[in-house]
């Protein structure tokens, strides 16, 4: 197998930054990533061949210079260690994931124009990445674009693909938009979907769930003891009834008697009646 180091003379991940030291204009830009990768943990949580980057740089051989990163949003890449030698990664470094490219890459427009629709189009797709996806929920009229668009590698360029949510096959997942409540602010989000375009749900939706289910089945276990009660109730109430037409039946037994005493005691034979 080549050592591409050697052959490259490329740096290792600790000596290259872990930023490109560029704040982001908004914080949307780190709070829709994060929740994909939160939503992300906990649709795979019992896989460990993906990792999902949030603001963090790739570094390449595509570009100018290996040690100029490309820094996307947000990116995941399939067919790596979630943990890079059990450490966290300070970036994402392709000679060292054996030249696996992030198999999606997003970008969302700022205020400030980060070349999202040209240059970074070109670069990520001189990088080989498959999957684009474009989110620009507040300057689409500014670039003469639609808030959510999917681009799809093909022959070296990208084609937009259509639709809301966008299925992906080769990852298994698709991806499109949807207003949700999080982080205390209830706005459009980004969401992974299944092939049906279901929605997944995120960690506090699904511990809502799970509580909500927990309460369902108390409930059902509660009435199921109701239910239970009234039955041992009527059960009783119909053995005391029973009792009491015993009780009944015998008195009027026990009546009939005396009276046939009475009768026989006045010299009167109850069988002649």
């Amino acid at each position: 197998m080549v050592n591409y180091n050697e052959l490259l003379n490329l740096p290792s991940s600790d000596e290259l930054p872990d930023s490109d030291d560029k704040p982001v204009d908004n914080e949307i830009q780190n709070l829709i990533p994060n929740l994909l990768l939160l939503i992300l943990d906990r649709l795979w949580s019992d896989r460990s061949d993906w990792f999902f980057g949030v603001d963090m740089g790739i570094f390449h051989t595509t570009g100018s210079s290996p040690r100029v990163p490309i820094v996307p949003d947000g990116f995941l890449s399939l067919g790596v260690t979630r943990r890079k030698n059990d450490k966290l990664r300070p970036s994402y470094v392709l000679w060292e994931e054996n030249y696996i490219v992030p198999i999606f890459v997003l970008e969302i427009v700022s205020q400030t124009y980060g070349k999202e629709y040209d240059k970074k189009m070109i670069d990520y797709a001189r990088l080989g990445v498959l999957y684009y996806l474009i989110y620009n929920p507040d300057y689409s009229k500014r670039d003469k674009h639609e808030r959510f668009e999917v681009y799809r590698l093909l022959n070296g360029a990208y084609q937009r693909l259509k639709g809301n949510p966008v299925w992906m096959p080769e990852i298994g997942l698709g991806i499109g938009t949807e207003f949700g409540n999080h982080y205390r602010s209830e706005q459009e989000w980004l969401y992974w979907y299944d092939s049906e375009g279901n929605r997944f749900m995120t960690p506090e939706e699904g511990e809502l769930q799970q509580k909500l289910q927990a309460q369902q089945q108390r409930q059902r276990a509660e009435q199921f003891q109701q239910e239970a009660q009234q039955q041992r109730q009527r059960a009783e109430q119909f053995q005391q009834e029973l009792q009491q037409e015993r009780q009944e039946a015998q008195q009027q037994r026990q009546r009939a008697e005396q009276f046939q005493q009475m009768l026989r005691s006045l010299g009167i034979d109850p069988e002649q009646l």
